[in-house]
């Protein structure tokens, strides 16, 4: 197989805090081709923040981490600091989901997005200032001489999530990781961010990493996904089969939950239980106290690692996928 933009393998993150080691994620591998789009998805806890920022190296020093994670090619755990300088923000970069707390209050937007240019190429003040305003019209902002002159204070959630692009696509990396982009935005400007996203890969070929709990942004940009459950992924697999025949009980139950337009007006369906205890490692699948279709093997054997059944076209971790397709719209 040709070699990937993008491979974690085995990744295992672990905090270390006063009551003990947190295990965020444990044996976590992926691959993101260049231009694909993978959402990475589930609940609050799951791990999706974590695996974004151990990526770029941005975890916080009680942070012990093991495993691989190559860029082409390069293990990027390997490299000391200094050499990590180019990768972040000129080949990969991050927009995280608040973006008033990514911007420098106290600076005006174009010397914010001047500023990662002036870091990475060799240009003057005032050529980096021109060309920020020619980034800031690139990623749909009306009027970029007016926003250049702003301060973070004086744009929308919207606009500021817009800047956060440009200021992350300036240099045009080869990898982008989109941290719930669109969570605390209105739907007008959600599409409109999805949609810069979309003209991001399709113009410049940018690969996008995006962590998500949505999965109507799932199924509207995304090649592959990827359910994450308490620190592991559980299955993965190209969107439309994994949407429509999810195989891991979890990724079937969080499909449930969403509100459908053909279905009698009831209570929305919850899962039943809670995530587990990240500070005590599971030995059994870490779903089975919530899992409805748990067999005697998945209390008495270790965590089933991600395989494909017969049939299937996606991985899945169960020693008991489910394969009815869900109900079309």
């Amino acid at each position: 197989m040709p070699q990937p933009l993008l491979e974690v393998i085995d990744l295992d993150v672990q905090y270390r805090t006063r009551d003990g080691a947190v295990h965020a994620l444990s044996g976590v591998s992926l691959r993101l081709e260049p231009g694909q789009v993978l959402a990475v998805v589930g609940e609050s806890g799951s791990g999706k923040t974590t695996l974004a920022s151990a990526i770029p190296r941005l975890l916080p020093q009680q942070a012990a981490v093991s495993g691989a994670v190559r860029f082409q090619g390069t293990d990027l755990l390997q490299l000391p600091e200094r050499d990590l300088r180019p990768y972040r923000g000129r080949r990969i970069a991050m927009v995280f989901q608040d973006p008033i707390a990514g911007l420098n209050p106290v600076l005006d937007i174009g010397s914010q997005v001047a500023e990662i240019l002036t870091s990475h190429l060799p240009l003057g003040r005032r050529e980096a200032r021109e060309r920020a305003i020619d980034i800031l019209a690139s990623v749909g902002l009306h009027d970029p001489e007016r926003i250049a002159r702003a301060y973070p204070f004086q744009l929308s959630g919207g606009m500021c999530q817009r800047v956060m692009i440009a200021i992350a696509t300036a240099l045009d990396p080869d990898l982008l990781i989109a941290d719930e982009p669109t969570s605390a935005l209105d739907v007008t400007v959600q599409a409109q961010i999805l949609a810069q996203l979309e003209t991001l890969r399709e113009r410049r070929g940018t690969a996008i990493l995006l962590i998500t709990h949505d999965f109507g942004v799932v199924a509207r940009i995304a090649d592959a996904v990827a359910v994450m459950y308490a620190g592991r992924i559980v299955e993965e697999g190209p969107v439309r089969d994994l949407l429509r025949s999810p195989l891991h009980p979890y990724s079937r139950a969080l499909l449930d939950t969403l509100p459908r337009l053909d279905a009698p007006r009831e209570a929305l369906h919850q899962i039943p239980g809670h995530p587990p205890d990240l500070a005590t490692p599971a030995e059994r699948c870490p779903y089975l106290p919530r899992c409805s279709k748990a067999l005697s093997r998945c209390r008495q054997e270790p965590a089933p690692g991600l395989e494909q059944p017969g049939g299937a076209t996606h991985r899945v971790a169960c020693y008991n996928p489910v394969w009815q397709d869900l109900p079309t719209a």
